[in-house]
C-alpha cells in the first residue's frame, strides 16, 4: 500500500445482516462470526443496536469483550437513551466506536421524525455530544443521505463535525441511487464542507437496485476512504454492498482505485460459509467471489485458454480469496486433538470442554455415516452443536416415514416437550411434509411455513443435507436449520430448530423501528 490510502473496512454483517428477515443470531452465533472477522482483519464490526432488546446489549457486549484486534461498534438513534445503552455495550472494548444516525431527507423528516430542519440539526449535534461522553471515535450518518438536498446535507455534517463526529457515514439508506449520481454527491460534499478534512467520509449502500457495489465504489473513486457492507451481500430487503466484491474489486483494480484494505482475502471464503451456515440464507452458485462457479469454467474455449495461461479468463486467482483442495479427511478413529485443530484453524473455539464434546460427539456420529468429513461438514456441526447447547424445549427423539409408490406419505414422531415424551403422526403430500404434520400434531404451533429450501454442502451422494426453514407468526419470521445425510432428519430438525426460536427468550424488535 505504499504511497495508496487506506479504505477502512466497516463489516456490518452482525447489525444490517441480522435485519433480514429471519437471520437473527443468537450471542453464540454472533461471537464466532466476529472472530471469523478479526481473523480477515476487518477494521470496524457493527456488533449490533444495544437499545433494540437486552439480548442484542448482551450480545455487542460480549463482541466487545472478546474481539482485540478490531474496533467494536454499536448502533444507535440520535436519543440519550440508546447512545447510553451503545456506550455500556462497547465499555470492555479494546477500540470502540458509537454510530449514531438521524435523517436528513424531506420525506424521512416529514413523516417519520415530524421534526423541523433546525431540530434536525440541533438533535444530530447532542447525539454526537452524548456519543463523546463515552469515546472519541463516533460515526454519524444522515439516514437517508441519498434523498436528502444537498444544502441541508451540508449544513448537517458540518454542524456534527464541529461537534466531535470523526467518521461521517453517506447511507443510500433504501438504493435509490446510481453509481454516477452518488460519486457526484460525495464529490460534492467534500468539496463544499468546510471542515470535511477533519473527519474520514464512509458510504453505507443498499442493494434494492442492484447498485450497492457499483454505489460503493463509486464514492470510494470519489473520496470516501470507509465503506460499510457485510459478508454475502447479507441484509434487509435486498441487502447491503457485499465485502468481497468491494474488496475484491479495490484490491484487483489497482490500476484504477487510489486506495487499498488490509484485509487477509484467503479468509474471504471461509467467513461467506460461515454467515450462511449461521443464517441459513445459501449463496447462490454464481455469485461473484465466493460462489460455487465463481472459478468454474464449462466452456472448452475457456478451459483450454485456462490450461494454457490463467490470465486469460481469470482476473484473480481463488487461492487468494480462499478457494483451495483443503479438507480433513477424519474417521471415527480420529482424536480430539486433530478435530480441535481443525476447528481452530477454520476460527472455530469452544467457551468450555462442555461444547468441544458435544461437537466431538455429532463429529463421531457423522464419521460412522460419511466416508470424509469436509471443512463445510464441520461448520456445520458446530452450529448444530451450539444449537444443542441452548434450552431446547423441543427435541427430536424418534422420526419414522414410509413413503412408496401409489401411498400417501406417513410420519411417525417422537418429540421430548420440556422433558415429556409426546407421539404424534399424520400423513402428508411427501415425506417431508408429513413430518411436518405429524410435528404439528404434537405442537399445534400456529406457524405458517414460508421458506423450505435444501442444500447440499459437500459433494457425493453420501453429502450432508442442510435444510432451511423460515416460520412466520403474527409478523414474527425466524429460520431455523438442520443438518444430516437423511434429508427428512435434516429437515425435521430444522422445523424444531425454528419452532424453539419462537418459545426462545429473543424477541427483538427491528432496530430502525420509531418504538424500539
Amino acid at each position: 500500500m505504499a504511497g495508496k490510502d487506506k479504505l477502512i473496512i466497516f463489516d456490518t454483517t452482525l447489525r444490517d445482516g441480522e435485519q433480514s428477515p429471519g437471520a437473527s443470531m443468537t450471542r453464540e452465533e454472533k461471537l464466532r462470526i466476529a472472530k471469523g472477522l478479526e481473523k480477515m482483519r476487518v477494521d470496524v464490526i457493527e456488533a449490533g443496536f444495544p437499545a433494540a432488546s437486552p439480548g442484542d446489549f448482551e450480545s455487542v457486549k460480549a463482541v466487545a469483550q472478546a474481539v482485540q484486534d478490531s474496533t467494536v461498534c454499536g448502533l444507535a438513534r440520535a436519543k440519550e437513551g440508546d447512545i447510553e445503552r451503545a456506550g455500556e455495550a462497547i465499555k470492555p472494548a479494546k477500540s470502540g466506536r458509537i454510530h449514531t444516525f438521524l435523517a436528513t431527507s424531506p420525506i424521512h423528516m416529514q413523516y417519520k421524525l415530524k421534526m423541523t430542519a433546525d431540530e434536525v440539526v440541533e438533535q444530530a449535534v447532542k447525539a454526537v455530544g452524548w456519543a463523546r461522553r463515552y469515546t472519541d471515535n463516533v460515526e454519524f450518518s444522515p439516514e437517508d443521505a441519498g434523498r436528502s438536498e444537498l444544502d441541508f446535507l451540508c449544513r448537517v455534517i458540518e454542524a456534527v463535525i464541529d461537534a466531535g463526529a470523526t467518521t461521517i457515514n453517506i447511507p443510500d439508506t433504501v438504493g435509490y441511487n446510481i453509481p454516477q449520481q452518488f460519486g457526484e454527491l460525495m464529490k460534492n460534499l467534500l468539496e463544499r464542507i468546510p471542515n470535511s478534512d477533519k473527519a474520514v467520509f464512509s458510504v453505507h449502500c443498499h442493494n434494492d437496485l442492484g447498485l450497492a457495489v457499483a454505489n460503493s465504489l463509486a464514492a470510494v473513486l470519489q473520496g470516501a476512504r470507509q465503506v460499510e457492507c457485510t459478508i454475502n451481500g447479507l441484509g434487509e430487503r435486498a441487502g447491503n454492498a457485499a465485502l468481497e466484491e468491494i474488496v475484491m474489486a479495490v484490491r484487483t483494480r489497482q490500476d484504477v482505485f487510489p486506495c487499498d484494505t488490509d484485509l487477509d482475502t484467503t479468509q474471504i471464503l471461509p467467513c461467506s460459509r460461515l454467515v450462511s451456515t449461521i443464517t441459513g440464507f445459501p449463496v447462490q452458485p454464481n455469485k461473484a467471489i465466493v460462489g460455487a462457479n465463481a472459478f468454474a469454467h464449462e466452456s472448452g474455449i475457456h478451459q483450454d485458454g485456462v490450461l494454457k495461461h490463467r490470465d486469460t479468463y481469470e482476473i484473480m486467482r481463488a487461492q487468494d480469496v480462499g478457494w483451495s483442495d483443503n479438507r480433513i479427511v477424519l474417521g471415527k478413529h480420529s482424536g480430539r486433538n486433530a478435530f480441535r485443530t481443525r476447528l481452530k484453524e477454520l476460527a472455530i473455539e469452544f467457551d468450555s470442554e462442555e461444547e468441544l464434546n458435544e461437537a466431538f460427539a455429532r463429529f463421531k456420529d457423522l464419521a460412522d455415516k460419511k466416508h470424509e468429513i469436509f471443512d463445510e461438514d464441520l461448520q456445520a456441526l458446530v452450529t448444530e452443536a451450539s444449537m444443542a447447547m441452548e434450552q431446547e424445549s423441543l427435541k427430536l427423539v424418534y422420526l419414522h416415514v414410509a413413503s412408496e409408490t401409489g401411498e400417501t406419505p406417513y410420519a411417525r414422531v417422537t418429540l421430548n416437550v420440556e422433558g415429556e415424551e409426546r407421539q404424534g403422526e399424520a400423513e402428508g403430500g411427501g415425506p417431508v411434509d408429513a413430518a411436518f404434520c405429524a410435528i404439528e400434531t404434537v405442537v399445534d404451533s400456529g406457524t405458517r411455513l414460508l421458506l423450505y429450501s435444501v442444500n447440499n454442502i459437500t459433494s457425493g451422494t453420501d453429502a450432508q443435507g442442510e435444510v432451511t426453514v423460515r416460520l412466520e407468526k403474527a409478523g414474527r419470521i425466524v429460520n431455523g436449520q438442520g443438518a444430516d445425510t437423511d434429508i427428512v432428519i435434516a429437515s425435521a430438525k430444522a422445523y424444531l430448530n425454528a419452532l424453539n426460536r419462537f418459545v426462545g427468550p429473543d424477541r427483538r424488535a427491528h432496530p430502525q423501528r420509531g418504538d424500539v
